[in-house]
């Protein structure tokens, strides 16, 4: 599958720290055909410095797909822009939201909301770098504050660098005393500032992200912005990216069948694990597959087999598999 251009952001998969790698992109493609897939942000010192083959792969079946970018130093994003698009990504997105306390010390993410100006150069070095997209995904401000104003200047001020597109976590992002975890929860989400950035902006693409879990908010959201970005409920409850292709995008196609899913991860786990990938890496993706349904406490404890997964023998989701469809039938039958 080529590099898609012309970007549909209406929904897409939040970058998320030790879960949107690889093997979970490509799990979620077999879900999702056309939602916008990102990477777990990827520093720009560990591009320079690091083993860029294996922060950078990606199977061609992961398009649409973005990289996501942290640092602070132009010169450096635009030459770790350039890699992302030697490699065949479809847009560079900037970091602007991590609060980590470890992410500050290296004088990026959420804290560098309070320097637009900055931003700006650091969006316009990799623009001038590359020939696809470069996004911006920040929060609504930073610490207790809680001024649109500060919010409206930041987005002002970046968007005249030319970045057309930006990704908003609808809360703040408070840089000392909140766990990432925490940051996820405890600032309140204010989508109504997002709406009033839409306002304000029309002629910019406006993405909201934050809380969201359910078809009904992405609906609602969707009344506010241009696109719609989920992260944790896409981890706990990939099944819900199912009917993505026909309610975000109009496909007419078939939805897909979990038979179907588990049946093209194994092909995937078998060439993976004879490379030397470790299984657990990959099936540790799939265990909230049947979140909900009378199966699922059967499906996770069967993927947890210690045997199974040292002995990196991809068989593994087929007999899971056949042993939560026997108990649907079951279950069916009563």
């Amino acid at each position: 599958m080529a590099a898609i251009p012309g970007l549909d952001h209406r929904l897409s998969v939040a970058p998320m720290m030790d879960v949107t790698d690889r093997h979970c992109r490509y799990f979620l493609r077999q879900i999702t055909r056309r939602s916008l897939l990102y990477t777990e942000m990827v520093t720009s010192g560990a591009l320079i410095h690091g083993d860029v083959e294996r922060h950078l792969r990606f199977h061609p079946e992961e398009h649409p797909v973005a990289l996501q970018l942290g640092g602070s130093e132009p010169d450096e994003l635009a030459h770790c822009a350039a890699l992302g698009e030697r490699y065949g990504y479809d847009e560079i997105n900037l970091n602007i939201g991590c609060p980590s306390e470890r992410v500050q010390r290296g004088a990026f993410g959420a804290c560098l909301m309070a320097e637009p100006a900055l931003v700006a150069e650091c969006v316009a070095a990799m623009q001038r770098s590359v020939a696809i997209p470069v996004t911006v995904k920040h929060r609504i401000g930073i610490d207790h504050s809680e001024d649109y104003a500060f919010l409206h200047r930041f987005v002002d001020t970046v968007a005249a660098s030319g970045c057309r597109t930006f990704i908003v976590h609808a809360r703040n992002a408070i840089l000392k005393g909140l766990t990432p975890k925490q940051n996820r929860e405890i600032p309140p989400l204010r989508y109504d500032f997002v709406q009033r950035l839409k306002g304000d902006f029309p002629q910019l693409d406006i993405v909201v992200n934050g809380g969201i879990r359910t078809w009904a908010e992405i609906e609602q959201r969707w009344t506010e912005a241009d696109g719609v970005m989920i992260g944790r409920a896409a981890q706990n409850d990939p099944w819900l990216l199912a009917q993505a292709d026909r309610r975000a995008f109009g496909e007419s196609s078939a939805e897909p069948t979990r038979t179907r899913v588990v049946s093209a991860m194994t092909r995937y786990a078998e060439d993976q694990t004879r490379l030397g990938t470790p299984l657990r890496h990959i099936v540790r993706h799939l265990h909230g597959l049947y979140r909900g349904r009378p199966v699922a406490r059967r499906w996770r404890r069967m993927l947890s087999d210690h045997a199974a997964l040292r002995a990196n023998d991809a068989g593994l989701l087929l007999r899971a598999l056949e042993a939560v469809e026997q108990r649907e039938f079951v279950l069916g039958e009563a």
